[in-house]
């Protein structure tokens, strides 16, 4: 199945000619990594979606975004992208969903890997940063994202964690340091600003992502990085354009753009050597238009690989 996804344009077998497809190996035996291996998990959920009362079918996002990475040019010789396929909520349980990619990323990072996932929800967020750090529960584990929205609102009775609660669950379990990215006003109520600021969740407006103002993004992003050991990086769609990014959970008509200014702080985020794991998020092909968003998604995501 994987297979007919991972297509593109074959110009030749020589080194020179590749594309991601022809660097792809499907896999289920995690003894197959080695350092520095791209490992490619899907997270084709969105339960936490439906909890948070978003726009369902983020889900079937993972494939979407493959089949937009597959005809990149690899510019490394010694580029490898493992692909562990898709990890499903057929039956609800988000929680348990969350704990099996969690065990599933924490083996790609102790054999030294680079985690990738492409995510429906951003309900992504507590799974991903749970494998972190169970593979490292000794180290402090830094969060970059790249959001509208803070995700740190409180589980609610009889509903549970949704989308919207990976930052709250996560600073639950102790210190959290997180920077977010990209933060609206018009996004986020006064509560969830209180919480960011009772927790010490740092945050960058959307308002303040202008080019005479990199110095200072710089400035925070590099507090948060030298202050960490390892680094994890999510990214969520609807921090994005509607122009740009209409194939989202909760589209921004105000959003940011993936111009100069982004593309400078965001390669200056991937060019650090304690990033480990990235995701991308909330992709919803339902409402997407000619794939612009899944694109995107797959361009970013491409950016890591040229690094």
């Amino acid at each position: 199945m994987m297979n007919n996804i991972w297509q593109g344009r074959l110009d030749g077998e020589e080194l020179l000619y590749h594309r991601i497809f022809q660097r792809v190996k499907i896999e289920s035996d995690y003894d197959m990594i080695s350092t520095n291996n791209f490992v490619l998990h899907g997270f084709a959920v969105d339960e936490g979606v439906r909890r948070n009362k978003g726009r369902q079918g983020a889900k079937d996002a993972p494939d979407i975004i493959r089949k937009n990475m597959a005809n990149f040019p690899v510019i490394f010789p010694d580029f490898s992208l493992l692909d562990f396929g898709n990890i499903t909520c057929d039956d609800g349980n988000l929680e348990n969903t969350q704990n099996n990619l969690a065990k599933n990323v924490s083996k790609v990072l102790l054999k030294g890997g680079k985690s990738l996932v492409l995510s429906g929800g951003h309900e992504v967020t507590y799974a991903h940063y749970l494998g972190v750090k169970t593979a490292f529960p000794e180290q402090k584990i830094g969060i970059i994202n790249i959001d509208a929205h803070f995700d740190n609102r409180q589980p609610e009775d009889g509903i549970g964690v949704s989308s919207g609660t990976g930052f709250w669950q996560i600073a639950q379990e102790g210190e959290i340091n997180s920077l977010h990215i990209g933060i609206q006003r018009n996004s986020n109520t006064l509560k969830l600003f209180d919480t960011a600021h009772q927790y010490g969740m740092k945050y960058i407006l959307a308002d303040e992502l202008f080019f005479e103002n990199l110095p200072s993004v710089y400035q925070r992003i590099d507090e948060l990085l030298d202050n960490v050991d390892y680094a994890y990086l999510t990214i969520c769609m609807d921090v994005f354009n509607a122009s740009i990014a209409p194939g989202v959970s909760a589209s921004a008509y105000n959003g940011i753009f993936a111009d100069t200014t982004f593309m400078h702080f965001y390669r200056h985020i991937l060019q650090n050597k304690k990033l480990l794991a990235l995701d991308v998020a909330e992709v919803n092909p339902i409402y997407d238009i000619q794939d612009r968003t899944a694109r995107l998604a797959a361009c970013l995501i491409n950016e890591w690989f040229m690094i």
